[in-house]
């Protein structure tokens, strides 16, 4: 119903749902305003059926180990428009377990879906297309945001990550333009699909942004999986149509080169959904595509907040929600509670799959005096019995304290692993203590624990024989190990360590 509110949040993705039911706990009266559905990218376009993708693509490659596990049968076939089927059920399902609208109603919030594009006519009024007036005494600006264009000619030609799930058949030949996270996500999917996959990145490597040792497994593993990727292209000069291909265009090296494929997927950034708020109507600054906030999410108008991707802070669908709940807490209780960014775990479906949290080893150094541990998959006797030796997991921690400052995983289950590194850093842990956690056997998440308890020696927090302490790499009394490091690690009278 159209008058006054509280609180009106626009948006309803997980940060915008999130801020209107932490709004009614807390006795404000909330209007929800989504343009389209509810659920957002996350849910009808994004990481949801994205996932869907992953777990198809993870049970091809699984069927290419039967011969190893004494199975036989033949390698399953791909029935793409029937994937895209399951795509849809999946997303209807997890509609139906949320009850969204319903859910929103049953708290109380009054919800206005399918409302088209809001936007303001002052600070305190929004419009909506059908012709209604909302009036609010506080705002959350939660509207998400959307994958960038090349503006380059023919970037018509190319799709997005929503033309997907337009797609009739798979592309034979792919381009992907982006090295980040969605780029080298949806290049470990096509490729695992059959596609003959090339990845294009301006950057010196892939996931730039991240710790080099997630890039740098990463092109290794493509590379054992025939996916192409160029890393330092100047950019994409254009694309060109002809007939069912498309031709891209780009210079390396000084060099001019043309690709031809049958599809090209642009994965080159994302952008807030500001074009059409009216945000200078309501005194809300923004920079770059998106809404400038303070560490309360307050933004320039001192009533509005915003949340989620529009801020092009973390765009993490948990971070997502949790800014969604500070801004809720901040806007009616009125205190300025402040959103922390140093513990956020995430990561990516990729194969391997990758998963962080905290700070990078660059990062680190350039802060702290810290020590760095690295220990392979292949230390583990859970990926010997599965078959996937390839990974790896840094853990970072500072000298003085031990206290826990990152960690990257590249391998089976990595965004499940850093959990476990992230709950003690939320709890004040130090390497110690996390050596000294007894982590089930065999499991991919035993792999912190022979980590820490390496960092524990070299920062000498054990007793050690000086015999031991003098050899020049220091290894830990472990049950898990690899052939390859106990035949170059000697023990103080010749034997193994």
């Amino acid at each position: 119903m159209p008058g006054m509110y509280d609180v009106i949040v626009i948006g309803g993705g997980p940060s915008g749902v999130t801020a209107a039911l932490r709004a009614r706990e807390l006795g404000a009266t909330v209007a929800l305003v989504e343009r389209d559905q509810l659920g957002g990218i996350c849910l009808n376009d994004g990481v949801v059926p994205t996932r869907v993708l992953a777990r198809a693509a993870r049970l091809v490659r699984d069927a290419g180990q039967f011969p190893s596990y004494g199975l036989t049968g033949a390698a399953p076939a791909l029935d793409f428009p029937g994937l895209l089927e399951r795509v849809r059920q999946t997303i209807e399902t997890v509609h139906y377990k949320k009850h969204l609208r319903e859910h929103l109603r049953a708290a109380g919030v009054v919800v206005f879906e399918a409302a088209g594009e809001a936007r303001f006519l002052d600070p305190y009024t929004l419009a909506l297309p059908a012709g209604e007036r909302l009036e609010g005494e506080r705002f959350i600006i939660c509207v998400g945001g959307q994958s960038r264009r090349l503006d380059v000619p023919g970037n018509e030609y190319a799709l997005s990550y929503r033309d997907i799930w337009t797609l009739e058949r798979l592309p034979r030949a792919l381009v992907i333009v982006g090295g980040a996270a969605t780029g080298c996500q949806l290049a470990s999917i096509f490729a695992a699909f059959g596609c003959e996959v090339t990845l294009l990145e301006t950057g010196p490597r892939l996931m730039g942004r991240a710790d080099p040792l997630i890039g740098a497994e990463l092109e290794q593993a493509f590379a054992r999986r025939d996916i192409r990727v160029v890393c330092g292209i100047a950019g994409i000069e254009r694309i060109e149509r002809r007939e069912a291909e498309r031709v891209v265009h780009f210079t390396h090296s000084g060099v001019q080169h043309a690709i031809n494929c049958d599809a090209v997927l642009l994965a080159v950034g994302w952008a807030g959904n500001i074009a059409s708020l009216g945000l200078e109507a309501a005194g809300v600054e923004h920079q770059r595509g998106y809404i400038v906030v303070d560490d309360t999410l307050r933004t320039s108008a001192p009533h509005i907040f915003a949340a989620g991707d529009v801020t092009g802070r973390v765009m993490l669908v948990q971070s997502g929600s949790h800014e969604g709940r500070i801004a809720a807490e901040n806007a009616v209780l009125e205190t300025r509670r402040a959103n922390s960014l140093a513990i956020v775990p995430h990561g990516g479906f990729t194969d391997p799959e990758y998963g962080s949290v905290g700070l990078s080893e660059d990062q680190a150094r350039a802060h702290h005096d810290c020590a760095v541990a690295v220990v392979p998959y292949s230390d583990l006797d859970r990926a010997v019995i599965d078959g996937v030796r390839h990974g790896a997991c840094k853990l970072i921690v500072a000298r003085d304290s031990g206290r826990l400052l990152g960690a990257h995983v590249v391998g089976v289950h990595a965004l499940e692993i850093v959990q476990v590194v992230a709950a003690g850093m939320a709890a004040g842990m130090e390497v110690s203590q996390l050596a000294d956690l007894e982590i089930a056997y065999p499991t991919y998440t035993a792999i912190v624990g022979l980590a820490a308890r390496q960092l524990v020696r070299e920062l000498g927090r054990v007793e050690l024989a000086p015999s031991w302490r003098a050899l020049s790499r220091l290894r830990a009394s472990e049950w898990e190990r690899s052939d390859t490091l106990r035949k170059r690690d000697r023990g103080p009278r010749g034997g193994e360590a």
